[in-house]
C-alpha cells in the first residue's frame, strides 16, 4: 500500500504556499518543517488559524438558535451555467472545480458569486471524512461550493480578507444504495487528475521544486484556480481536466432552505475569519463505489515521485464554537416544511420589504413571519402572534349564544301556551 499524505495529523502537515482553496496570500507561509506539526502548529505560520471565530465547528442542534427570517438559499444560473466545460484539478489538497463567476447565488445580504466548489474526504475503510460535524456525528465526506460578494470585491482573493466576504456553501455526503448521477459527471474524471503535479512545473523549480513536489504541487500558480482573473489565465500547476457542463444545482440538496447559518473561517490556512457559513441540513446520497472512488482515487504528490502518498483525510478537526451564535431556517427538532406541505420553492421570490406578512402553520400553531432582509446576522423573531378570539370577536360569540337561548325559551313558552288552551 502506498504511503498516504494526511490533512496536519500525526503523518502529514499543510505544507503547501496555496491553502486548500485555492485564494492566495501574500504572507501564508512555505513549507513546515519535518515532524509533528499538524493542524495544532498552523497558528505558528497563520496567526489567524489560532483566533475565536474558525470553522469547521460541532453544531448541536439542540441548541442552536432558530430564525424564522433566513429565507431559502437561490442558486442563480446552477440549472444552466453557460459554459460547454468545467476545469477540474488536483491541486494536492482536494480536487477543485472552477466555476465561472456568472453563478450567483441569493438569499443572502448581498449578490455573491462563484468560484470553485471542493471536497473533504477520509480514508478508505473509514466512515468520516466531512469537516463540518451534527451532534458529534462526522459524516462520509462534504462538499463546499465557494462564493464571494461581488458586490463589493473583485474577486475571491480580495474579498477573503474581509468580514463576510466570502460565503460557503457545505452539502454533507452520505452513503445511500445508488450512485448519484449529478457527481459521477466529476467523480467520473477523477482518474484524469490523479497527481498533483507536472513534470514541466517540477523541473522550473529545480532541486527545491522537487522537494516541494513529495507533497503538493508547487503552490505559486494554484491560486489562479479559484479566482480565474482573468478568464484566460493560465491553468495552475497540477494536473488539470475539463469536464463537460452540466447541472450544479443538482448536487444540492432538494430543500434549499433548511440550513444551519453562522460565521467562521476558512478551514485551511490561511484560515481568515471571512466566511459566512450555509450548512445544509439534507445531506445529499452518494453510492459506496462512489465514496471509495473519492477517497482512493487522488494522490497529494507528483506522478513522477518514487513513493506516492495518497491524498486522505483532508478535514480539519472541528473548532471551538466561543460563544457564537448557530441559527436554523427551521424550528428545532423540525426537519420537514413548515405547513406540513412543500413548503416554498428553492427559487420563490422574495418579498420586498412592507409586503403583507406569512402565516406558517407550524407544531405550535400559526407563525407571523413578515418577509424582510434584516442584517448580516439575520432579523430578529417575529413577535408571538396575537390570540384568534379577539374581543370583537367574543362579542359576536356571546351574541350568538344569548339569540340561541331566547329563540328555545320562546319556543318552549309557546309550545306551553298551545298545549294549555287545548286541555
Amino acid at each position: 500500500m502506498s504511503p498516504v499524505a494526511s490533512f496536519g495529523g500525526k503523518r502529514g502537515r499543510f505544507g503547501s504556499r496555496a491553502p486548500l482553496l485555492g485564494i492566495s496570500s501574500p504572507k501564508a507561509g512555505g513549507v513546515p518543517p519535518p515532524g509533528p506539526h499538524g493542524q495544532q502548529h498552523w497558528p505558528e505560520g497563520h496567526p489567524a488559524c489560532g483566533g475565536r471565530a474558525q470553522s469547521p465547528i460541532d453544531i448541536r442542534t439542540q441548541r442552536v438558535q432558530p430564525d424564522p427570517s433566513l429565507p431559502p438559499i437561490r442558486p442563480v444560473g446552477y440549472r444552466r451555467p453557460g459554459t460547454p466545460a468545467f476545469t477540474l484539478a488536483n491541486n494536492g489538497h482536494t480536487a477543485v472545480l472552477a466555476l465561472p463567476p456568472s453563478l450567483r447565488l441569493q438569499g443572502l445580504p448581498r449578490s455573491f458569486a462563484a468560484a470553485q466548489l471542493h471536497f473533504h474526504w477520509g480514508r478508505p475503510g473509514r466512515t468520516g471524512g466531512a469537516e463540518h460535524l451534527l451532534d458529534g456525528r462526522r459524516a462520509p465526506a462534504e462538499m463546499h461550493v465557494v462564493h464571494y460578494d461581488a458586490e463589493r470585491y473583485a474577486n475571491a482573493s480580495e474579498a477573503q480578507h474581509h468580514a463576510g466576504g466570502l460565503a460557503v456553501l457545505g452539502v454533507l455526503l452520505e452513503v445511500g444504495a445508488d450512485p448519484h448521477p449529478a457527481y459521477d459527471n466529476i467523480l467520473s474524471h477523477l482518474g484524469s487528475v490523479r497527481y498533483a503535479g507536472e513534470p514541466s512545473a517540477r523541473e522550473r523549480g529545480g532541486s527545491a521544486g522537487r522537494q516541494q513536489g513529495k507533497r503538493v504541487a508547487a503552490g505559486r500558480g494554484n491560486p489562479k484556480l479559484l479566482t480565474l482573473h482573468p478568464p484566460t489565465a493560465p491553468p495552475p500547476p497540477g494536473q488539470t481536466t475539463a469536464v463537460p457542463s452540466f447541472s450544479l444545482q443538482d448536487l444540492l440538496p432538494p430543500r434549499l432552505d433548511l440550513y444551519y447559518r453562522y460565521n467562521g473561517s476558512l478551514t485551511t490556512p490561511p484560515c481568515f475569519q471571512s466566511v459566512l457559513w450555509t450548512l445544509f441540513q439534507q445531506p445529499v446520497r452518494i453510492s459506496l463505489a462512489q465514496l471509495e472512488q473519492l477517497q482512493g482515487t487522488l494522490y497529494a504528490t507528483e506522478a513522477a515521485e518514487p513513493q506516492p502518498q495518497r491524498l486522505v483525510d483532508n478535514f480539519r478537526v472541528p473548532q471551538e464554537l466561543n460563544q457564537r451564535l448557530v441559527r436554523s431556517s427551521f424550528p428545532r427538532g423540525e426537519s420537514r416544511p413548515r405547513g406540513g406541505g412543500k413548503g416554498p420553492p428553492p427559487h420563490a421570490p422574495k418579498m420586498a420589504p412592507g409586503a403583507p406578512a406569512l402565516l406558517l402553520q407550524g407544531p405550535r400553531g400559526i407563525r407571523q413571519v413578515r418577509s424582510g432582509r434584516g442584517g448580516w446576522d439575520g432579523g430578529s423573531p417575529p413577535p408571538p402572534p396575537h390570540s384568534p378570539l379577539s374581543p370583537r370577536h367574543a362579542g359576536e360569540v356571546i351574541a350568538i349564544i344569548f339569540g340561541t337561548v331566547s329563540g328555545c325559551l320562546s319556543i318552549f313558552l309557546a309550545v306551553h301556551f298551545v298545549a294549555k288552551r287545548m286541555r
